[in-house]
């Protein structure tokens, strides 16, 4: 085997193993470190020019009305599913109609507002699908929905469930009701075009169905099995 050929294959796998390595340990550490912004966050700040809304909360301070609105909305085979839904990725390539929920976990949601970039190319998918496992590797599922849950945008600029609630029903997230965390499950596909403050007709009926998948997944009690 030429030099040339030996080394260049030595470096690769050098650098292969310090991104494993690297990314690994960042993912570790954030499993206790609450990380003080995201990569969506500081891309949006960054284009606008303006300071986004965000304030972190743990989860107990975060009502389980909107946990169960958000995995009901998003991903309700949450607590069930190592990272990927492939059913559901599976329904969303054959079907051709609008779909009320997307294909992306919530574990992925996290792992690409965290860590990437927006964009769409086969490196990003990579990344996101890498993050994905280290995630649902190194983190418990609790973990895994507050970090999402204090980073989703809900509105231009407004991220996270506290910044939400303060700014669209001028309360805590700990006490959201079900109506409110409903209209904030329901503007998460398209927050920028979707209001809860002032929900439209599709929204306020988008909202309705979300609760209603609540009640038939058993309510809060369903997150005793995260």
């Amino acid at each position: 085997m030429p030099k040339l050929l030996k080394r260049s294959i030595s470096i690769s796998l050098w650098l292969g193993a310090t991104f494993v390595l690297a990314t690994a340990l960042l993912v570790l550490l954030l499993r206790w470190i609450d990380p003080p912004s995201s990569m969506v966050i500081q891309s949006w700040q960054q284009q606008s020019g303006r300071k986004a809304h965000q304030t972190w909360q743990p989860l107990e301070k975060i009502s389980t009305n909107l946990q169960m609105a958000v995995i009901a909305a998003e991903d309700q085979k949450f607590p069930q599913h190592f990272g990927f839904d492939i059913g559901s990725l599976q329904k969303a390539l054959s079907e051709k109609r609008k779909r009320t929920r997307g294909a992306s976990t919530i574990t992925q949601q996290t792992a690409k507002n965290l860590f990437l970039w927006n964009g769409r190319s086969y490196l990003r998918k990579a990344l996101e699908a890498w993050f994905t496992l280290l995630l649902e590797i190194l983190w418990p599922k609790e973990r895994i929905l507050e970090v999402y849950l204090n980073i989703a945008e809900f509105g231009e600029g407004v991220y996270g469930a506290e910044a939400a609630a303060r700014q669209f029903f001028g309360t805590s997230s700990q006490q959201l009701t079900r109506w409110q965390s409903g209209l904030l499950a329901a503007v998460l596909p398209n927050p920028k075009q979707m209001s809860a403050r002032r929900p439209s007709a599709y929204v306020q009926s988008r909202a309705v169905a979300i609760n209603k998948q609540v009640r038939q997944l058993g309510g809060s009690r369903y997150l005793d099995s995260l």
